[in-house]
Parts: structure tokens; sequence; C-alpha cells
């Protein structure tokens, strides 16, 4: 019966898109939607969709190579699940209605309602609200995606597509809300995320930790990476769509989007030498790994900070994250929690000092959407004090939230592969497939 469950979702979801056409058109008079800025969006849409298969090859370069194509799998298909979740209720719980400021009316956009015409978001006016219903859709995607690098080589895929769908329901769209929405409880209490470093990366990195903890070691730990190219592969199409991820978040073809596109690039610049130099003072070998991974936390660490830090602190910002994520990298390796591919270290780590950063350097000269006041550095300790409330109560809630939503899966469907399947390797046991 089980494996009729599945397809009988979709048939659901043929028929409420048959009942709900959403074909109403929605006519705003005076519409300010402007072709650079869409053309702009278009673009930046694309490219942080293409930042999920980047993730693919990051990912599956790391790991055996008998489980490459099971995590890049686990990548992949959140581009699917995650966008048929979007559409039908998704968008409404992240950017719906206002519902006691920290979720969406699930009916607001229900089946993309009023997508068509000239509709706008009331904080991107100048765009049509349907591409930025798709623009944050990718952020979505990428998200649980990010998750997948913790408990891989040992997860089963159908229960890994139940999580998903949890951690997308309870968890993201949340954050999303709270953050993101102007009615959103961490958006009035002036919280800034320019792209999603509390969102996304935060989120995310504490999922992983509980995945980690929750599903304990794998049997076989050791083990040499299956192809360090992928990885250089996927580390350039994270770069590349990381520009549409920040850049494209000042959700129009402006001076603030030059400004993210620069602190993007010169943060994950910086991150980068800053691992491999540091390995070095350390007595190691400067390792493409360590580059390609210092790279990522860079970019991880500049995303809540892009559109309100300036350029030159963004130097210390992609330094400062690729030290502190290397040492948490070194404390982990001494535990037993078996982070497979460390992305609490990097992704969560990161998140929290990109977070940290942006309430000690932002300025309202670099963005005027800054309505909270400037960082720690410039005298100002009420944005970093907000902060730092607001990342112990999302490292919270994504921590425990994480933990629940991995028990109720593991009720409905058992979460770890047998020991039999782990050493066969998940490509085989999950997909028959091989590399």
């Amino acid at each position: 019966m089980k494996k009729f469950i599945p397809f009988g979702v979709l048939i659901a979801v043929i028929i409420l898109a048959l009942v709900f056409p959403s074909v109403d058109v929605v006519n705003i008079k005076d519409s300010q939607i402007n072709s650079g800025d869409t053309a702009w969006l278009l673009v930046s849409t694309a490219l942080v969709l293409i930042m999920t298969p980047g993730l693919a090859f990051f990912y599956g370069g790391m790991v055996s190579k008998k489980n490459v194509l099971s995590t890049m799998m686990q990548s992949f298909v959140c581009m699917g699940v995650i966008t048929i979740i979007w559409v039908i209720f998704g968008f409404s719980l992240a950017f719906g209605d206002d519902m006691g400021g920290f979720i969406g009316n699930p009916g607001t956009f229900f089946m993309m309602k009023g997508m068509l015409g000239n509709a706008t978001w009331k904080l991107a006016p100048t765009i049509p609200l349907v591409l930025f219903a798709m623009f944050q859709l990718k952020f979505a995607v990428i998200t649980p995606a990010l998750i997948t690098g913790a408990f891989a080589e040992r997860i089963r895929f159908n229960s890994y597509i139940i999580f998903l769908c949890l951690f997308m329901v309870v968890i993201y769209a949340p954050l999303a809300h709270s953050t993101w929405h102007p009615d959103g409880f961490l958006f009035k209490l002036g919280v800034l995320d320019f792209a999603g470093g509390t969102v996304v990366h935060m989120s995310a990195g504490w999922a992983a930790l509980a995945s980690a903890l929750y599903l304990k070691q794998r049997t076989e730990k050791a083990h040499a990476p299956a192809r360090i190219s992928y990885v250089l592969l996927g580390t350039g199409l994270l770069w590349f769509g990381w520009f549409g991820f920040n850049a494209g978040s000042a959700l129009g073809s402006n001076t603030l989007a030059a400004t993210a596109l620069g602190t993007t690039t010169t943060a994950s610049a910086a991150a980068a030498i800053a691992w491999i130099f540091f390995d070095m003072l350390r007595g190691k070998k400067p390792s493409v790994m360590g580059a390609c991974i210092g790279a990522v936390v860079g970019l991880v660490a500049i995303t809540p900070a892009a559109g309100f830090v300036t350029i030159p602190h963004s130097l210390i910002v992609g330094i400062v994250a690729a030290v502190v994520s290397n040492l948490v990298v070194i404390w982990r390796s001494s535990t037993n929690i078996d982070d497979t591919l460390d992305v609490f270290p990097c992704h969560g780590v990161g998140g929290m000092v990109g977070m940290l950063m942006t309430g000690i350097f932002a300025h309202v000269n670099v963005n005027s959407a800054n309505t909270t006041g400037n960082g720690l550095y410039y005298g100002e300790t009420h944005l970093f004090f907000i902060h730092l409330i607001a990342l112990v109560g999302v490292s919270a809630f994504a921590f425990f939230g994480s933990l629940l939503l991995l028990k109720i899966t593991d009720m409905i469907s058992k979460l770890r592969v047998s020991p039999q399947e782990e050493l066969i390797g998940l490509d085989i046991s999950q997909h028959d497939e091989e590399l």
C-alpha cells in the first residue's frame, strides 16, 4: 500500500490544479514594474537555481564512491518536491497575509492565486509577484538540500523525502515569514538578513547538527573523497550562482545589487585564502578541498550582511568566518558527532558568524532600508544585541524543531538504512544505480 501513496499525492496535485486554475487577473493602477529590475531578477532566479546542482557536485565529490549518486540525488530531488509544495501553499506560508508574526495564511496565494496581471510584492514593487515567488522558491529549494551533507551515506531516500517536506513547512516557512515579511516578528524586531544567513544557513546548519546526533555515526567513517574535481566544479557553480542569491536579493537592478555583488566576491575570496593559510599555520599543506570549503564558508557568512556592510568589511567577514569554521571543524573531528560533510561548522557556524558580523559592521549608508541602526563597530549597540537575541532564538527553534521532525519521520518511515545497505552503498541500495 505504501508504494501507492507518493503517486497518489501527485494525483491529488492534478485534481487541485484542475479545481484551482488561478486564472484571475490582478491589475494594479499606476504599476511600478520596471523592465530592468525584472530582467535582473529573471537572471538571478536562474542563478540561484544552479546553486542546487552545484551543491550536488560539491557534496557528491566529498563522499565515498558508492554514495556519490545518492548524495547528489538528495539535492536534485529538492528541486521537484519543494517546488510542488511552494506552488500549492508554501509561498503563502512564507509570504502570505500575516498570522501572528510567525506564519503566513496558506490561502493567500494558494495554487499561485493572484499571480496573473501586474500584481507585485509589497517590498518589491518593481518586479511581478510571480517572479518574486519563483525567486524565493529557489531559496526554499536549496535549504533542505544543504542539510543532506550531515546525514549523507546513511539515510533512506523515502524517509528523507518526508523529512524535507516537514522541514519546509515547520521550520523554513516560519523563519522566512518572521524574517522577511514586513509583519514578521523578527522583521519588526529589526533583525537584518539580506539574503538568508538566518533563514537558510542557520536553519540548515542546526538541522544538520540535529540530524547528525539523531542518526549517529556511520558504520564506516574513514574514506577518501570520491572526486575532488566534483568539489571544484560544485564550488564554481555555487560561487557563480551566489551572485544571484545575494545581489538578486536587492530585488532590483540597482546600486545595492552592485554592492552586494562586490561584498559577495570579496568575502568568498578572502575566506578561501584564509582557510588554506590557517591550515598552513597549523602545519598542513594547502589543499584544493580546503580552498573550496573556505570559499563556500565565505559565501555563507556574507549572505546576511551582503547588502548592509561595505566591501572592506566584507574582507573581515570572510577571514573571520573561515578561521572560526575551521576551528569548529577541528573540534567536531575530536567528538563522536558524525556530521559527514561538516554542514554545521560551515553553514551553521558560518551563518551565525555572518549574523553577528552584520550586527557589528552594518551601516545605514550602505542600505537605506536599514532602519535598525548602525553596527557595534560604529558605536551603536542596539542592532548587535537584537542579532544576538535572535541568534539564540532561531538556533533553539531550528535545532529542537528539527529533532522533533526527525523523530516524527522515524515513526512514519525508518530513517536509517540497515548496516547491510550502508555497507553496499546507497547508490545501489536506494537507487539501484552505480557511478
